[in-house]
């Protein structure tokens, strides 16, 4: 573990991954307009509403650092993931409502490729290593890159989000068995969701999701109206409001149930 990665190792074989949970913003913090503005987009409290992970024997892998300082779950060649549509890149210059995150200069490619080598690629070593520990371990294993936004955000979707929104790049990065077991959970909780909508699964889920050699990986991305009240206009008093496991509690028990699937799907 470093001052900014976390690393949890579990034995079974599943990695809950963390790319977005962070509000650390290093060393440039000064350049942002405000540092509430460059945080406000974190996925608040998800490595809290997963914390019963461990308990699964779950291995996790979190950065600190915020993504408005680098993504790691963009495509570090700077390609668009989700071409023709909104999005934010590798090292963003706006929020998702498209406000601009700097108050001068944004980072040019001397400074992306300085905040890549410094963070982004240590998070994706760690993340390598322990999804081939565990692979070669178990012959299969699962990766889940968790996630969660605001339900509306018109920049980047129309309407309010469904809570679950199950990404495995149409089918590509894990078995299919898989998809179709965590959408039947989804389904049968009640809540509203959808597979392979407007969040198809980031870099993360595109990079490592190989079936043929073992590897599946999925994405969820949760609204965040599931596990937190969220005002209608977020701002520096509202924004983000605590996370307490008893607002959570319903959710928990069908993430609980999803990832005890994918540790199920990987010890047949």
């Amino acid at each position: 573990m470093t001052d900014w990665l976390d690393i949890h190792r579990g034995e079974a074989p599943l990695v809950v991954a963390f790319p977005h949970t962070g509000t650390d913003l290093a060393d440039v913090e000064g350049a942002f307009v405000s540092p509430w503005l460059a945080r406000r987009d974190a996925d608040w409290w998800v490595d809290d509403l997963y914390g019963f992970a461990r308990e699964l024997g779950a291995t996790t892998v979190r950065t600190r650092v915020s993504r408005s300082v680098i993504d790691v779950n963009r495509d570090p060649s700077g390609a668009s993931l989700y071409p023709g549509q909104a999005t934010t890149e590798l090292c963003p210059t706006m929020t998702f409502d498209g406000a601009p995150l700097y108050s001068g200069a944004v980072p040019d490619a001397a400074e992306i490729e300085r905040r890549r080598s410094r963070w982004f690629d240590p998070y994706h070593a760690a993340l390598d290593a322990e999804l081939t520990r565990l692979r070669d371990a178990h012959g299969t294993v699962v990766l889940y890159d968790a996630h969660s936004i605001r339900s509306h955000i018109p920049r980047l979707f129309e309407g309010e989000l469904p809570v679950f929104n199950l990404g495995t790049n149409a089918g590509t990065t894990c078995a299919p068995a898989l998809e179709a077991e965590i959408a039947a959970l989804c389904a049968a909780s009640g809540l509203p969701h959808v597979v392979n909508g407007r969040f198809k699964g980031g870099w993360t889920t595109r990079h490592y999701g190989r079936p043929a050699e073992g590897f599946h990986a999925v994405q969820m991305e949760i609204a965040i109206r599931a596990y937190l009240d969220e005002p209608e206009v977020p701002d520096e008093a509202n924004w983000p409001t605590p996370f307490t496991r008893e607002r959570a509690a319903d959710l928990t028990v069908h993430l609980t149930a999803i990832l005890k699937a994918c540790l199920a799907f990987a010890r047949p």
